[in-house]
């Protein structure tokens, strides 16, 4: 059986699928970079997609100030941290996936804790030929003469 390569799940010497190595990957990342990381993460693909859940990354520092009524300046400060760690995170989820990211944006949520990581791939050849074949009409376009047949 053939398959490509997004169908495939990457078997290093680990043995750990993709997306196992995906989530580990974002947690040390968070651990090293952050301070802190989440007790738990899962990643998913879809076609061109990738999106990792992360649940309970937020710091005490952070609780704290939500506690005391500052939710906007958290999000702040985690925007601008995942805006700087924008290359790293998207060069290791590259290396890993051996796609090119195209687009990436991160999303805190504070009730539930929660963070968002969505990676955007450039297409795949397989995926812009099947995006063809799904966008060809499947009937003949009207006549451009004006004149309805009868």
């Amino acid at each position: 059986m053939t398959t490509t390569h997004d169908e495939r799940q990457h078997e290093p010497d680990s043995g750990q699928s993709l997306l196992l190595q995906i989530s580990n990957a974002m947690v040390r990342m968070q651990k090293e970079f952050f301070g802190k990381g989440p007790t738990r993460a899962k990643s998913y693909m879809f076609d061109d997609m990738l999106l990792v859940v992360m649940r309970e990354g937020l710091t005490t520092a952070e609780k704290t100030m939500l506690e005391f009524g500052h939710p906007n300046q958290v999000r702040q400060f985690r925007q601008l941290y995942q805006d700087e760690m924008c290359g790293r995170l998207t060069g290791m989820i590259e290396e890993l996936t051996e796609r090119k990211v195209v687009n990436y944006q991160s999303q805190v949520l504070f009730d539930p804790d929660m963070t968002l990581e969505i990676f955007v791939f450039e297409p795949t050849a397989e995926r812009v030929a099947a995006a063809r074949v799904e966008d060809a009409p499947d009937r003949e376009p009207p006549s451009r003469s004006g004149q309805e047949q009868q």
